[in-house]
């Protein structure tokens, strides 16, 4: 029978979701990714296969299910990584990524099924890469050296499929920035996952203000002045920066919104922040 893998990233602060950070601090990003992770682990749990396996990276926590075997990452690329998964199975496996905390054991079992009499099975996402795939004879030049991590890995992994008979999955949203959590939660309320989310927009008791607000979800805050009842002010309040690629601190200012306030005293309301622009991800995020 067939191997369900799952790869994944132990959910350290810091070290897995860090697109999500802002608007959400590296302690609450990882909260949402255990979250993803165990709805993803008792997916796999509920779906019949001979084997299911743990492809970690970092140690197991609490949110391990029975029934999992768990085995270390090898290789150096997420190429690497995935083609040594595979050898490890030893014969026809399944492998899923931890972002997609929507999947159900219906479309797992689909694609274990669909290697009884196909050679391959493969899941799009909707960011340009793939959440699943799926190999009757896995074979690590399939994965090595297809570059993962942009627009187009998930065409590039699908041409190395050419010639064999296969399944294609239904298209997935895989949780990458603040926006994309909002759009999987809404699609799965009843997971682990929005649970998760709700917990941390859910207005804090006493201020009504929510602990974290995805980007382009939030209005204006309220604003209020110090200054003498003439309305005039000391300074200005700039703009907040906007930083849509959470992989480099080059940050870019955004221009201040007082061009000449000093004079006038007038404190304009803050820019609305930019939503965060979505990026592929890698499998093991």
């Amino acid at each position: 029978m067939t191997t369900l893998l799952v790869i994944a990233k132990e959910p350290v602060p810091g070290r897995v979701k860090t697109r999500l950070t802002p608007p959400y601090t590296p302690e609450q990003a990882a909260a949402l990714a255990e979250a993803a992770l165990a709805d993803t682990l008792a997916a796999v749990a509920a779906t019949p296969a001979a084997r299911r396996v743990l492809v970690l990276a970092g140690r197991p926590g609490p949110w391990l299910p029975e029934g999992f075997e768990v085995i270390p990452q090898r290789g150096g690329g997420l190429d690497e990584r995935l083609a040594n998964a595979f050898a490890d199975a030893d014969g026809p496996a399944v492998l899923v990524g931890m972002d997609t905390p929507q999947v159900a054991p219906a479309a797992l079992t689909r694609a274990v099924r669909s290697l009884e009499d196909g050679d391959a099975v493969f899941g799009p996402a909707a960011d340009g890469g793939f959440w699943l795939i799926g190999l009757r004879e896995p074979d690590p030049r399939l994965f090595l050296g297809v570059p993962m991590s942009r627009p187009d890995t998930g065409a590039h992994q699908r041409a190395r499929l050419r010639g064999m008979r296969v399944t294609t999955l239904d298209t997935l949203t895989d949780v990458d920035t603040a926006d994309d959590a909002v759009r999987v939660a809404a699609q799965a309320p009843g997971t682990r996952f929005a649970a998760a989310l709700t917990a941390l927009t859910a207005p804090r008791p006493g201020n009504g203000r929510s602990s974290a607000r995805p980007s382009g979800q939030g209005g204006r805050k309220d604003e209020r002045r110090s200054g003498p009842p003439d309305g005039r002010a000391n300074g200005c309040t700039p703009a907040p920066t906007n930083s849509p690629d959470d992989r480099t601190n080059d940050h870019t200012p955004a221009p201040t919104d007082c061009p000449d306030d000093r004079t006038d005293g007038r404190i304009p309301a803050p820019a609305r922040p930019a939503a965060l622009s979505a990026r592929p991800r890698e499998a093991a995020q």
